[in-house]
């Protein structure tokens, strides 16, 4: 099965205060740590970005794609990144989780067929829309939110069909769930470094 990979990174990283995609862990910036945790997994990986961040240091390893919905939020960078990938389904993270567990992943991608997204619930209500599996299939309804400026993801994972997986699913493979850690604030970089050390 041929899979595409979607690298969120157009976020303005105000709480972090400078690039959350080129803040650096072990001597690799967030972002090259985050496409190579994806290539065993993929044959195409895109970054979707803003127009003012197009100069992200990723040549020769993906391509960068320029949002077709600035300032809509993550739900336009999803779009962006399934309109233009060669594949279904679509892996699509943010730029700014370090500990990626490829094998959650591929788990993940193996759950999809018959599914328009495979999404990770946290408990309480909660889900990782940016830790998850879409297909192709979600472009027209996806478009539709947008276009109505809908941009919650729950409000659109109501609308499709969706295969949940649950903690005790994921807790198999990722004991600690690390690989849902993303980077918000200086104290989680701190922490990422501290981890990445142990490691």
């Amino acid at each position: 099965m041929k899979v595409t990979s979607i690298v969120l990174a157009g976020g303005k990283s105000l709480r972090l205060g400078r690039s959350k995609a080129l803040a650096s862990i072990g001597g690799k910036s967030l972002i090259e740590r985050v496409i190579e945790r994806l290539r065993p997994l993929t044959s195409q990986v895109l970054v979707v970005t803003s127009r003012e961040q197009v100069d992200l240091p990723v040549a020769g390893k993906a391509e960068i794609l320029v949002d077709l919905y600035p300032g809509k939020g993550p739900l336009g960078g999803i779009y962006t990144g399934l309109l233009a990938s060669q594949s279904s389904p679509c892996v699509v993270v943010a730029c700014d989780m370090p500990f990626l567990n490829v094998e959650l992943l591929r788990y993940m991608i193996k759950l999809s067929p018959g599914f328009d997204a495979v999404v990770p619930r946290l408990g309480e209500g909660k889900v990782e829309p940016l830790h998850a599996i879409y297909s192709r299939s979600c472009l027209g309804n996806m478009k539709t939110k947008l276009e109505h400026n809908q941009l919650e993801i729950s409000r659109f994972l109501d609308t499709v069909c969706v295969r949940y997986v649950e903690q005790a699913e994921y807790q198999r493979l990722d004991h600690h769930f690390l690989t849902f850690l993303n980077i918000n604030y200086q104290s989680d970089l701190d922490q990422a470094i501290t981890l990445s050390r142990r490691a």
